[in-house]
């Protein structure tokens, strides 16, 4: 067993992929990007869901090291999105939704090797998914792919990108959850973790915090309901 490195946001996505990552490695690091969105709550909940999950299994907090948080306010400045400005959430006559910030996954994993590299960790874990996802193509597995090539040509190490999350869809990584941490772990995820793109933290409905209406409220309740309804 290794290091790994995990992309930790303060979403549902990630935190299943944190989870993930301490039921297979001896030694995980998390790392989170300050860039500017409009949802920026979710760096606040980090802690919180850090010291639940060390709080429901002893191995886990025994494996969970060292948190870092990056600013990239400069990534907000050069966009023109949805996520990073007051602008309207809507798709674009190029077919991708506003909330598109270019180049984020590939500066978030350039940057968390280059964190890895000097904490001499192999594994980076990411959220990335294309099976129930906004349409991004920074998360699609051909994207990550070229880019863990590129990466370690570039740095002259062999790194690893996993993306748990790739093919399964949101009703799956609810179940995944389950299946790591129990009933704990999805009421950790559902309680504590932030995913609206609006940054709303009022009202509590049946599968967490949000406005319900954005795209990311719209497909974490859909997966919700779909995961109870299998249930």
């Amino acid at each position: 067993m290794t290091g790994a490195l995990v992309l930790f946001s303060g979403g549902q996505d990630s935190t299943t992929c944190l989870a993930w990552a301490l039921d297979r490695f001896e030694r995980v690091e998390t790392i989170g990007f300050d860039y500017g969105q409009r949802h920026r709550v979710e760096l606040d909940c980090r802690s919180r869901i850090a010291n639940g999950l060390k709080g429901m299994n002893p191995i886990w907090a025994a494996r969970l090291g060292q948190d870092h948080t990056l600013d990239l306010g400069v990534l907000g400045q050069m966009s023109d999105s949805a996520l990073t400005g007051d602008a309207a959430i809507e798709m674009q006559a190029n077919g991708l939704p506003s909330t598109f910030v270019p180049g984020r996954n590939l500066i978030f994993l350039t940057l968390a090797a280059a964190l890895a590299y000097r904490r001499g960790l192999e594994i980076i874990v990411g959220g990335m998914c294309e099976t129930d996802y906004s349409g991004y193509p920074d998360c699609r597995d051909q994207t990550i792919r070229a880019l863990e090539t590129a990466i370690n040509l570039g740095m002259d190490r062999r790194f690893t990108l996993q993306t748990p999350l790739m093919w399964i869809d949101k009703a799956t990584t609810w179940a995944l959850a389950e299946s790591l941490g129990g009933a704990d772990l999805v009421e950790l995820v559902r309680v504590e973790t932030h995913t609206c793109y609006l940054g709303e933290r009022g009202r509590q409905h049946d599968w967490g915090h949000g406005c319900g209406t954005c795209p990311a409220c719209e497909l974490r309740a859909n997966g919700y309901s779909r995961y109870r309804e299998a249930a």
